[in-house]
């Protein structure tokens, strides 16, 4: 399979939905080519504090939020009385969550220059945006990208003839230029609070902290060093440099919050302005002194260490494709398919490295200084699908952000569980941020429909569980997993309540941000025990009787447990044959809508099966049918793999289809306003709701994947889902559980090569399914098996010692 793998644009971008994204999973820079602008992000650049949840939550139990007011909430469902339940709830909503923000801007231009067509190639295999300018004086050619190794967005220019440049660096925050030798530097100061741009009673929509009231003031710094053989002229907020040949340029960042996040028990309480500074300008002239091929090598080293797996759906030709004409515009579903995969798993390697915060609702890129929703983690769908395909294309060192998140919250929503509803373990509820937040948003008027949720955090140790089946590590499951997993478990059994037929249910319960039509012909979205309430439950209290089974635990846990599974409600199927979405058959509201929730037991879970559950998952697919096609990217990406779980390519690849349509709109416009006018892709690939939003990108190869390869009950299906548009291929790379590793070809539609790889240190054993023939295997540690072709007669040949490779 070629590792060339690009994709061109035929002109200099003009606005920020053509830009280029390049990242290291810190630093997020959108590079617009030609006048060579780029825009520039910090992962850990939020509004807020560290200490905002907890005085959050202070405040909203001082409002009469707690198990008393809960236990009035439920009698007044009890009772029927729906709107004064939906009131007593505005008292366990506290404020939003904080906002990712913008840091700075760099323009690098070369005088005189023009972009040579194509003027911006993206090569996804070595993560750089190359461009070729012509000047007056000769050709130029611009080399960018962001490496995690030197920790510095780095730009090399380099020509057999002189040019000049022309180098600046502003912020749309607070900020001003501080004076370094032979290098660019800011000081930024970040706001101490934040509101959503939707929010508009909330004024100002951001709060700098101008006074001695604040505890935390927030510092961020961007230091732009760089190298030469030309002439600098320096001044704080420009530097020019003449008669070149050679340039680098190293940009690095730092903040306060960085501080805070990769230690909360450092240094972050009492840093200075200076030692944030300090170390931004120490790595970019450490990164400058450097020779450029080995800073490239390290980098390219690097990426192809933590992204692995690799996709060719039909072939990847030359490997470079213009992304107007062959990808947007092109009659090639194929190579749509396979840029999809490859993107999504570019941008998810971009935006989410070990040692930062995961990546938001857009990545780690965002040009607005009030983001759509805050861009910040929606984990009631959007942060788990950013998520999904990490495990799927063995990339733990993609996951571990989101388990480092998924750990703090379960320390911040301790309290809350305890607190607000009198529970053992902890919560998180439909929004949080890189602080930890946990509570309920809405400031005691958002909708109930999407505030009052709380399987956040239930859903999230799923992400968890997922990293421990196809990665088989048990120390990563008794360390970090297990813990957040049993903190869960202890919440939802505290939280079920006994119905009067004995079974356990939960109250008050929603279908994430959908409604029905209440008995006062009016919408409401609180009901008693929605289908994803059971669905998420019971997987999880499945999963840790596993991880208690795999421990070989002797926890007082699993005797609860085990009980309350016993006596959990059963999902419902309907009098039209479909999955019940709230405990009682009802008039929906809005009967296309985009969430998919009740379905969640037939993907990303694995408790819908043909096999095992026949009766739910035809009615599985009669939601499906009912919700319809059309979508915006996350939900879209979200019917392609739930179709693919059923079985059904070429619904699957229809959806795949629409979803990768260009997206001709207002990108700007927050959602459909009719349901008329769906997202599709931007000129930059980006996938848009509308506005743009990661999650559609990132869930395409894990929606992909499952077209290609599924593994779930204690068996690898190849090719489960194939469509007929995708008559050959090759997937290399791609985990499956437990532990293991598959390589497969396909043509005509059918497997023609698949090998098993065991990395790990314990043997494995399972079966797989090739169409209606279903083979056992044993793989042993450190070796790899061939899978024989269904026509095959032979036993399974040990091909090779993994280790030995």
């Amino acid at each position: 399979m070629s590792d060339t793998l690009r994709l061109t644009w035929d002109t200099p971008a003009s606005c920020w939905d053509e830009a280029t994204p390049l990242g290291n999973g810190r630093i997020g820079a959108m590079a617009f080519g030609g006048s060579g602008l780029y825009r520039l992000n910090d992962s850990t650049v939020w509004s807020g504090t560290p200490d905002g949840p907890a005085r959050a939550l202070d405040d909203v139990a001082t409002r009469g939020a707690g198990p008393e007011r809960l236990a009035e909430v439920r009698s007044a469902l009890n009772a029927g009385e729906v709107r004064q339940a939906e009131d007593l709830l505005m008292a366990f909503e506290g404020p939003y969550s904080q906002e990712f923000l913008p840091l700075a801007d760099l323009h690098v231009e070369v005088s005189g220059a023009e972009p040579i067509t194509p003027a911006r190639a993206l090569d996804l295999d070595e993560a750089c945006l190359l461009e070729m300018l012509e000047t007056p004086q000769g050709r130029v050619r611009r080399r960018s990208w962001v490496s995690a190794p030197a920790g510095a967005l780095l730009v090399e220019l380099s020509s057999n003839d002189e040019f000049d440049v022309n180098i600046t660096l502003t912020t749309p925050l607070r900020g001003h230029p501080v004076d370094l030798p032979g290098a660019l530097g800011l000081d930024i100061q970040i706001p101490v609070d934040g509101a959503p741009l939707h929010e508009a009673s909330v004024e100002p929509g951001h709060r700098y902290a101008d006074d001695d009231a604040d505890s935390y003031d927030a510092y961020a710094a961007v230091v732009a060093a760089i190298d030469s053989d030309g002439e600098i002229e320096g001044a704080p907020e420009r530097l020019a440099v003449r008669r070149a040949r050679r340039l680098l340029i190293a940009l690095s960042t730092s903040s306060r919050a960085g501080s805070w996040w990769a230690d909360a028990d450092g240094d972050w309480r009492t840093a200075s302005r200076e030692t944030i500074r300090d170390r931004a300008h120490k790595r970019a002239e450490a990164t400058v002194r450097r020779a450029v091929a080995d800073l490239f090598a390290e980098h390219v080293a690097d990426r192809r260490r933590v992204s692995r797996a690799r996709f060719a759906i039909g072939s990847r030709r030359e490997g470079i494709w213009s992304v107007d004409r062959d990808v947007l515009r092109g009659d090639d579903p194929q190579l749509r398919a396979t840029i999809a995969a490859e993107y999504g798993m570019y941008l998810l390697a971009s935006s989410s490295r070990a040692g930062n915060p995961p990546a938001n609702l857009q990545g780690i890129w965002n040009a607005e200084l009030r983001p759509a929703w805050s861009s910040n983690y929606t984990i009631n769908i959007n942060t788990e699908m950013n998520y999904w395909a990490a495990p799927v294309l063995h990339a733990p060192d993609v996951f571990e952000p989101l388990l480092a998140l998924v750990e703090h919250l379960a320390d911040t929503g301790r309290d809350v569980a305890r607190r607000l509803y009198g529970a053992r373990g902890w919560v998180a509820h439909h929004n949080s941020d890189v602080w930890g937040w946990t509570l309920p948003v809405g400031n005691g008027s958002g909708a109930a429909s999407w505030a009052i949720w709380m399987m956040g955090g239930v859903w999230l140790t799923h992400n968890l569980w997922d990293a421990y089946e196809f990665g088989g590590d048990r120390e990563l499951l008794r360390t970090r997993i297990w813990p957040v997993l049993r903190g869960a478990a202890e919440f939802c059994l505290d939280w079920l309540v006994e119905g009067d037929d004995g079974l356990l249910r939960t109250s008050p319960s929603t279908s994430p941000e959908n409604s029905f039509v209440a008995e006062d012909g009016q919408p409401t979205p609180l009901g008693l025990s929605s289908a994803s309430d059971l669905a998420l439950i019971g997987a999880l209290f499945r999963r840790t009787l596993r991880a208690i089974s795999h421990l070989d635990n002797r926890d007082p846990l699993e005797a609860e447990v085990r009980s309350a599974l016993a006596r959990l409600a059963p999902l419902r199927i309907g009098t039209d044959g479909r999955i019940l979405e709230w405990g009682a058959e009802v008039r929906e509201h809005e009967p296309l809508h985009r969430h998919l929730s009740p379905v969640v037991g037939l993907y990303p879970l694995d408790s819908i099966t043909p096999e095992a559950t026949p009766l739910l998952l035809d009615a599985a697919v009669r939601f499906l049918d009912a919700r319809g096609p059309g979508a915006m990217g996350w939900s879209w990406a979200w019917k392609v793999a739930l179709r693919a779980r059923a079985g059904q390519s070429e619904d699957a690849a229809s959806l795949l289809e629409e979803a990768l349509t260009p997206f001709d709109g207002d990108s700007s416009r927050h959602g459909p306003v009719d349901g008329s006018e769906w997202g599709g892709l931007l000129p930059n690939l980006f996938s848009t709701h509308p506005p743009f939003q990661i999650d559609g990108n990132l869930g395409f190869p894990a929606a992909i994947t499952e077209m290609i390869v599924q593994s779930h009950a204690g068996e690898v299906h190849l090719l489960p889902a194939l469509p007929a548009a995708w008559p050959k291929g090759d997937a290399q790379g791609i985990a499956v559980r437990t532990g293991l590793l598959l390589d497969l070809s396909w043509s005509g539609g059918r497997v023609t090569a698949s090998t098993l790889r065991n990395p790990g240190t314990e043997d494995r054993s399972l079966r797989v399914r090739i169409g209606d023939r279903v083979i056992p295997l044993d793989v042993p540690a450190g070796c790899a098996v061939t899978i024989p072709a269904p026509s095959a007669t032979t036993s399974p040949e040990r091909v090779e010692d993994v280790h030995a490779r």
